[in-house]
C-alpha cells in the first residue's frame, strides 16, 4: 500500500503514525495537493490528502477511515476496549482533530490578502483553537506516560500529531509556555521510534 500526502499535514502524519504502530506495511509519497497537483490528480481526482492507495489499487481518504481499514487488516484497535477508556479515547481524539481544523482554518484564513480575512471569523477559530488546547492540558494532568497503559492509542498519536502541527503552522496564538504538559506530552510521543521515523518537516 502507498500512503500519500505531506507529513506536514496533520491528517496524513495521523494516518502514518497509525499505519507503523499497527504494523501495517506500505510506503509513503510525499506528494503537496498544492505544489504537485497534477501528479496528485493523477492518482486521486479528488486530490484529497491522506490517500491510501490499497494493493488493488482502490483509493482510501479520510485520516479516521484509513485508520480503520489498518485495524481492520491488523485485528486490533489502537483504541482502548472497556467503554468508559473509550469514551475518554472518543473525547480526547475529538478535541485533537477540533486543535488539527481550527488550525488549517487559521492557515488559510491568512493566505488571503490581508484586506480579504475576516477579523471575527479569525478571533472566533482563534479561541476556539485555545479552547481546545486547555481543554486538553487539564487532561494531561497526572500523565506521565500514555494516556491508556503502556503503548500509544489513538488519543495520544492525535493529541501528539496536532500539537506539532499547531506549533508549526500557528503557534503565535498557542504559546508553548501556556501549555507545558502538552509540550511534555508531545515531547514524549516524538522520542517514540514511530513518530521519529515520521517527522512532519
Amino acid at each position: 500500500m502507498e500512503l500519500i500526502g505531506m507529513l506536514d499535514s496533520p491528517y496524513v502524519r495521523r494516518a502514518a503514525v497509525s499505519l507503523r504502530l499497527l504494523g501495517i506495511p506500505f510506503t509513503h509519497r510525499s506528494l503537496s495537493v498544492f505544489r504537485n497537483y497534477d501528479e496528485f490528480r493523477a492518482i486521486n481526482p479528488l486530490v484529497k490528502a491522506p490517500t491510501l492507495v490499497l494493493d488493488d489499487g482502490s483509493l482510501l481518504t479520510e485520516s479516521g477511515l484509513i485508520v480503520d481499514w489498518a485495524e481492520t487488516l491488523a485485528g486490533r484497535s489502537l483504541m482502548p476496549s472497556a467503554p468508559a477508556q473509550r469514551l475518554r479515547a472518543l473525547r480526547l481524539s475529538g478535541l485533537a482533530l477540533a486543535a488539527m481544523e481550527k488550525s488549517v482554518q487559521i492557515v488559510y484564513e491568512y493566505k488571503r490578502d490581508a484586506d480579504k480575512r475576516d477579523a471575527g471569523w479569525l478571533q472566533r477559530v482563534q479561541q476556539q483553537l485555545r479552547a481546545a488546547y486547555d481543554r486538553l492540558e487539564a487532561e494531561l494532568e497526572g500523565v506521565d506516560d500514555w494516556l491508556f497503559g503502556a503503548t500509544p492509542t489513538q488519543p495520544d498519536i492525535a493529541i501528539a500529531v496536532a500539537w506539532g502541527f499547531t506549533q508549526l503552522v500557528v503557534s503565535e496564538f498557542v504559546p508553548a509556555a501556556t501549555y507545558p504538559l502538552l509540550v511534555m506530552f508531545a515531547l514524549r510521543a516524538e522520542q517514540h521510534p514511530d513518530f521519529a521515523a515520521l517527522p512532519p518537516v
